[in-house]
């Protein structure tokens, strides 16, 4: 008897949880360029793994570039540096990647200037977390002129979108 009142309870913690991640609808984050010129969006839609990010670019500069999230919803141009450093919420470790990073992808943008890929930040979340993209009032999407490069070394910040809840 007491192991079907716990599996019940459970499957009812488990339901509610999983209702609270479908109630958070996707958000489309506009993405600027240095001239405050659109050049995409970022759609962020919560997944059991983490954050999905599907990316629909144009007009940035062909090529491999880095994308990470980063600490402050500020996106001033033309340098984009009022988003702060990479997302690490408070307490995170000092020697492990900061939660902003996405592992193992680059965005490649096109000799025409676009592209459209989807990845999955898996260090974050859309919830009420430390982890959140929301936690602190919003974070930001930065991508990077080239891909590598982190801290001081990282390369320039050739457009940003905030991300805030809508």
């Amino acid at each position: 008897m007491k192991i079907l009142a716990c599996t019940a309870a459970l499957f009812a913690f488990s339901g509610s949880a999983m209702a609270q991640q479908s109630s958070v609808k996707p958000l489309v984050v506009s993405i600027m360029n240095a001239e405050g010129q659109a050049v995409g969006t970022a759609t962020l839609s919560p997944t059991a793994s983490g954050v999905k990010i599907v990316l629909d670019i144009k007009k940035l500069p062909p090529g491999e570039h880095s994308i990470h999230i980063h600490q402050t919803a500020k996106c001033d141009p033309p340098d984009f540096k009022t988003a702060g450093p990479h997302f690490s919420p408070a307490g995170h470790a000092h020697d492990a990647a900061p939660a902003g990073d996405i592992p193992d992808f680059s965005l490649i943008v096109g000799k025409d200037g676009t592209a459209h890929v989807s990845t999955v930040a898996p260090n974050v979340t859309m919830g009420d977390d430390d982890r959140s993209v929301f936690s602190s009032g919003g974070t930001a999407i930065v991508i990077h002129a080239v891909a590598g490069g982190t801290g001081t070394a990282a390369p320039p910040r050739i457009a940003c979108g905030v991300i805030t809840k809508s």
